[in-house]
């Protein structure tokens, strides 16, 4: 008797679903699809930073690449800079001279190795933000070029609709998306 009535509740509530219909027009394809666009993209920007935005004209993204990455320089260089001047003055005073620029800042060798310590962290940690920014620019250009392929116009859109259910006569009420491939 379950199965009876769990047959009948599906078999009535079928009348009620109804499928789309798919209008064969709607479908377009880009014609300026280039599969090895994103490849090329990446190619670029790993040739020089910021080129395959350029090439995917994107061009507001140049200056962020360079600012990324010329930041990062800019702080390995001056980590770079401490960390030898700290390595310098500590092996003048094993050495014996008592002439190096921190004599009257810092009187203990272990500071001078712990200033030599801190700016080697990071200018190996501006190397790893270098590195982390120029993969990032590869990476931004192949997935804007990717994104690039796909159909955004106004057929990708929610619009809610009033119709009559073929079945019944009655009015219905609904959504309709529309996405275009």
């Amino acid at each position: 008797m379950k199965r009876l009535l769990l047959f009948l509740l599906i078999s009535c509530c079928g009348c009620f679903v109804f499928g789309q219909q798919i209008i064969v027009d709607d479908i377009r394809k880009l014609e300026n699809e280039d599969p090895l666009r994103p490849a090329k993209a990446a190619f670029y920007s790993a040739v020089l930073p910021g080129l395959g935005q350029a090439y995917n004209k994107r061009y507001w993204k140049i200056p962020l690449v360079y600012g990324a990455i010329g930041a990062s320089i800019y702080t390995y260089d001056q980590n770079h800079k401490n960390y030898l001047r700290y390595r310098n003055a500590y092996k003048r005073r094993i050495a014996g001279y008592n002439d190096d620029e921190f004599q009257s800042l810092i009187t203990s060798t272990d500071r001078l190795v712990d200033g030599q310590d801190f700016y080697k962290r990071n200018r190996d940690r501006s190397m790893i933000f270098i590195l982390g920014f120029y993969f990032l620019n590869i990476l931004d250009a192949n997935i804007d070029a990717h994104l690039k392929q796909y159909n955004v116009n106004s057929d990708l859109t929610v619009k809610p609709y009033f119709d009559v259910a073929p079945v019944g006569a009655q009015p219905v009420a609904g959504m309709r998306v529309a996405l275009t491939f």
